[in-house]
């Protein structure tokens, strides 16, 4: 028996699930969960219980526990289990948790709007959608320049998991060849390539469009500098929906400028609301043509919040089942530099 089996349902102990979501999310939560897991909602319990209730749950299912939590958060957690509704953690602070919890992202959760979204991003850039807009408002019709097309190129998928197989998955109808970048260098999915980050360097020398899907951790912040940015085509097409901080907020600024025919979408972005409190960016790239940009706002599709849901509560049922969750959260990647 692996150690998952440790907390297998007994009969004569129910586990505690506090979820710190909203109420109005009980229905999902009890159709995955409800009948192998006792299950609280701390948006139901008076302020001086919670910490009680906390103190005594054994799985807690969460978005951005420190706010959600607050001033209740207990002394000495038993949290055997933790469930983040989202794939990115970056911003949590792993250092309050038992060195003991076991802790998992959503990976997957919405995997599928955000493909979407790098897909549409790439195809408005190719076809030159945003910089064509803007001439018919300056009274310009250019009927007869030319578009680009993705059919055939080379796409470098930064980040190899849900999304980034998502975004294959879209990008096959194109007869894009894939290159895969991921920790291991081998995938069972059906790639031209597929590496690690210690051949970023010939992989994004090839790639007509690259896509990051990469978390943010300490290996991957500041991924993309000046000199990796310099081994891109002069015509490449740099889509990003994960995190602004893996590529150099500068450096890129200045490739586009200097690189015209070069097109950037930005979903992620260097400072943003829900992590800092507010939307900065230190360059103008919105005054760019070659920049399309959107506000983080990839992974907002009607109803997926409640697949992203579905799929935190399946990965619990895993463990509880004893086996082994998808998403495991390695806590070195996260720690300071």
């Amino acid at each position: 028996m692996t150690s998952w089996g440790a907390l297998r349902m007994r009969s004569d102990h129910a586990l505690r699930l506090v979820a710190t979501l909203d109420p109005a999310t009980r229905s999902i939560v009890e159709d995955r969960l409800g009948d192998v897991v006792r299950i609280e909602y701390l948006g139901e319990v008076a302020e001086v219980q919670k910490p009680e209730i906390l103190e005594r749950a054994e799985i807690l299912l969460c978005l951005d526990p420190e706010q959600e939590i607050g001033g209740a958060w207990p002394a000495a957690p038993a949290w055997r289990f933790v469930q983040f509704i989202t794939a990115g953690i970056d911003y949590v602070d792993f250092n309050r948790f038992p060195a003991s919890t076991v802790i998992a992202s959503n990976v997957g959760g919405f995997s599928e709007p955000i493909a979407e979204h790098a897909l549409a991003m790439a195809l408005a850039l190719c076809k030159r959608l945003p910089q064509q807009h803007r001439r018919l408002q300056q009274g310009i019709f250019d009927q007869f320049s030319d578009t680009g097309t993705l059919r055939g190129k080379t796409a470098a998928i930064l980040g190899f998991g849900g999304i980034g197989k998502a975004c294959a998955d879209l990008l096959r109808a194109f007869e894009i060849r894939i290159h895969a970048v991921n920790r291991t260098g081998r995938t069972d999915y059906p790639v031209e390539h597929c590496s690690t980050l210690l051949d970023l360097e010939g992989v994004l020398r090839v790639a007509d469009l690259v896509v990051i899907s990469l978390p943010l951790t300490r290996e991957t912040r500041g991924l993309l500098g000046k000199r990796e940015l310099g081994w891109l085509k002069d015509d490449v097409i740099l889509i990003n929906v994960a995190r602004g901080e893996i590529i150099e907020e500068e450096a890129l600024y200045e490739f586009l400028v200097a690189h015209p025919e070069a097109q950037a979408g930005i979903d992620a972005w260097w400072i943003e609301p829900f992590r800092h409190g507010r939307f900065r960016t230190e360059y103008p790239f919105l005054d760019l043509a070659n920049v399309l940009g959107s506000p983080h706002n990839s992974w907002r599709a009607s109803g997926w919040e409640s697949v992203a849901l579905q799929r935190a509560c399946d990965n619990i049922a895993r463990y509880i089942a004893g086996q082994a969750p998808k998403g495991l959260v390695d806590r070195a990647l996260y720690r300071p530099v």
